[in-house]
């Protein structure tokens, strides 16, 4: 299936009219293509809400080089959301060869992230993914550190729990709601480095949502074994039980 046909596929076995892709899905993003997308989303009577945007150079490395390039792929994608009129995008924080994660090499890069998505009306989030460059309580400090309106959390209920302990990942995911704007991640299992599925309590974490207010979407992100359009609707159900 090509990425722009995604947005009625959705619609037509789940009812849902709304779609956050991938940039590794993306075939191309010539402003041919982009258009060719938003047209096919608008067709569809479909939005995209935000952009998972993955990249390799890490914005808080050693190197100021790589830190520069990191953020120019962040401002490309706030360049391609609004082509694609998506109100947000997610970009990572990868981790860096030369050093460990440091929120001062960090917070500068992402504040000109931040600067441009403002000019852009873009909001940019952060995500809880990899456990070394984007532990939960690292992200926090960044974010506040920077201290933007354009810059927030997007917790991911599974992530963290499949690489630390149960009391630092629900901890995390706390935090981050409270710092949380426009979308979240939610699952209700994930599978370990050494092939172990952890299971998220998903009343305690729609706790942490309710309990901070949050009023973004929620995003279904199923990569477990078995069918994806039964898991899908299964977390579809969960998620709605558990907002009423």
């Amino acid at each position: 299936m090509d990425l722009k046909d995604f947005a009625a596929h959705i619609k037509a076995k789940f009812g849902i009219n709304k779609i956050e892709p991938w940039t590794g899905h993306f075939p191309s993003t010539d402003a041919k293509y982009l258009e060719e997308f938003r047209t096919a989303v608008e067709k569809a009577g479909a939005h995209i809400v935000n952009i998972a945007v993955d990249g390799a150079n890490s914005p808080y490395a050693a190197d100021s080089n790589q830190r520069a390039r990191a953020v120019v792929f962040s401002k490309q994608w706030i360049d391609h959301a609004v082509a694609l009129g998506a109100p947000s995008i997610r970009t990572n924080m990868a981790a860096a060869e030369d050093g460990s994660p440091d929120e001062n090499r960090a917070a500068d890069s992402l504040l000109r992230v931040a600067d441009h998505a403002a000019a852009k009306t873009v909001v940019v989030n952060l995500e809880n993914d990899n456990p070394v460059s984007e532990d939960p309580f690292f992200i926090v400090k960044v974010i506040e550190k920077v201290n933007s309106p354009w810059l927030h959390a997007l917790p991911d209920f599974a992530n963290t729990l499949a690489s630390a302990s149960e009391e630092h990942a629900y901890q995390g995911v706390d935090a981050m709601f409270a710092h949380a704007y426009c979308i979240c991640h939610v699952k209700d299992e994930e599978n370990t480095e050494a092939g172990k599925t952890v299971h998220v309590d998903l009343a305690r974490t729609f706790g942490y949502l309710k309990r901070h207010a949050y009023q973004g979407y929620c995003s279904m992100e199923w990569d477990s074994p078995g069918d994806p359009y039964q898991g899908t609707a299964r977390l579809i159900e969960k998620t709605v039980r558990l907002l009423s």
